[in-house]
């Protein structure tokens, strides 16, 4: 009798901890740059990631950790920087180089929650089993409301051949070539139902998902990634109807940035596959079309967030769920020449970051914090309770949502990987609280430097003057160069 009685207070307590512990509706955002209401652009239709933030805090300088979708994904899920899981592009597993590695979702789910994924939360083709209570599900929708482009876009697997061929070339696993024109266009404005493409069939998963979730007694992880604003940038009509095409503005910079090394900006090969989309560089009309489309995407993504929202309020689940939403790089459009991802620049490793805690303290607010998408990690866990993991390699940024204008992190990390002129070259870019300092080093021997990008936020917010080969900057670039090898652990907040 004892001894049952001691199992049943066992089990009490473990419920009433469970009951305690906070949900997670953790939303990723493909190709989202922090460009929408929440940072200052209401021209941009965003009422959902508004919301979120009304209730919780921006990151006005949240950084990823590599602009491009995969080394992204897998270092935020690991809590891990891109030269640990070994992933710098989109064929790499990061459980090749970290078998054993406990990511987010698994930590929580080893825990006691009950942890789902739906729609785009690792790169496409890379799920990882262990991170999830049940299987992670894919919705499939349309890649384009109007026949005639889902005809025309049907022309790139006419390339499987040369596909099957990539992959196979050496006996390893590559990305296959991008073939320009290949795919369909670059955006539709087509009159069809949301539920037409797969971030309105994700939003419906998730309604469901949690109606199902709100039946267990287990606390929740609920991660939901949207494809939109990816190219090609779709969406049906009526969003694109909630902007003016003569009201766009045209980025302010169209150059690359002066005495910066050729490389250190690329034109956007991604574009390039699309149908309609010219080698060179892209006319000022043709922009503002991409632009519109852009935009009409967000507001469409946002729309779908909104159903999401929706039903986490209608099953009063919201008084004890953590929102946060995120999205895994900047994006160029149009800046310096140039449009996508790919690059150490501002444009596009500074990322939205929105996160929304159960009875913090300072709704609205923002902070100006340097923060890292490898944070994300510790500090959800922090929240909910849970120990640290001893391989995670970022910083919980809970004392910020305490105290969102106090001192924190002195520099932000992020990388890119680039092959010049036969070189294999990769770039480690540090984001101070006033510069950004970029050093490209051999991959094979860090050692050797082959150039030095410096950028003065305060006189040159967008980027378009290198000074780091003007002698009245070389005592800054010492200094900053002693910072950039003192690495991400030697930019900790002085004290907590």
């Amino acid at each position: 009798m004892k001894i049952f009685a001691s199992t049943c207070a066992l089990f009490a307590t473990l419920a009433a901890f469970a009951a305690d512990r906070p949900n997670i509706l953790f939303v990723a955002v493909d190709d989202l740059r922090p460009e929408f209401g929440a940072y200052g652009a209401s021209y941009i239709k965003s009422p959902n990631l508004d919301r979120i933030a009304r209730e919780g805090i921006t990151f006005n300088r949240a950084y990823c950790q590599q602009a491009v979708c995969s080394p992204s994904r897998a270092s935020l899920m690991t809590g891990a920087r891109p030269d640990t899981t070994k992933v710098w592009d989109l064929v790499t597993h990061f459980r090749t180089a970290l078998p054993h590695v406990v990511t987010l979702g698994q930590h929580f789910k080893n825990h006691g929650y009950f942890v789902q994924g739906m729609g785009k939360i690792y790169h496409g083709g890379y799920d990882d089993a262990p991170t999830w209570s049940v299987p992670w599900q894919q919705p499939r929708g349309q890649a384009y409301g109007l026949p005639e482009n889902l005809a025309l876009n049907q022309r790139q697997f006419a390339t499987a051949d040369a596909t099957d061929a990539a992959k196979k070339k050496n006996g390893k696993k590559q990305k296959a070539p991008t073939v320009p024109g290949s795919r369909g266009p670059a955006f539709e404005g087509a009159d069809v139902p949301d539920d037409t493409f797969a971030d309105g069939q994700t939003a419906k998963l998730a309604i469901t998902a949690l109606g199902e979730i709100a039946r267990k007694k287990d606390p929740f992880f609920l991660a939901v990634g949207f494809v939109k604003p990816h190219l090609p940038f779709v969406a049906p009509k009526k969003y694109w109807d909630l902007y003016d095409p003569a009201k766009i503005q045209l980025a302010p910079n169209k150059f690359r940035p002066k005495d910066a090394p050729d490389y250190a900006v690329q034109a956007g090969g991604e574009m390039r596959a699309y149908h309609g989309i010219p080698a060179g560089a892209i006319p000022d009309d043709l922009a503002r079309q991409l632009k519109h489309g852009y935009y009409a995407a967000i507001s469409y993504m946002d729309a779908q967030l909104g159903r999401v929202l929706d039903e986490l309020d209608r099953l009063d689940l919201r008084k004890n769920t953590i929102v946060i939403v995120w999205g895994d790089h900047g994006w160029k459009l149009g800046e310096h020449d140039a449009w996508c991802k790919h690059t150490n620049t501002e444009n596009d490793t500074n990322s939205p970051l929105l996160l929304s805690v159960p009875g913090q303290k300072h709704t609205g607010a923002k902070t100006n914090g340097l923060v890292e998408f490898v944070d994300i990690y510790p500090t959800l866990a922090e929240f909910a309770g849970l120990p640290l993991p001893s391989h995670l390699e970022g910083l919980s940024f809970k004392p910020l949502i305490e105290n969102p204008a106090r001192a924190w992190k002195q520099a932000a990390f992020s990388q890119y990987p680039r092959t010049n002129a036969g070189q294999q070259l990769m770039g480690y870019a540090m984001r101070t609280e006033r510069h950004r300092f970029v050093v490209w080093v051999h991959r094979n021997d860090h050692a050797k430097i082959d150039a030095i990008e410096l950028y003065d936020h305060q006189t040159d917010p967008q980027e378009n003057q290198n000074l780091a080969q003007r002698p009245d900057h070389a005592a800054l670039v010492e200094k900053l160069l002693a910072q950039w090898k003192a690495g991400w652990r030697g930019a900790a907040p002085a004290a907590l």
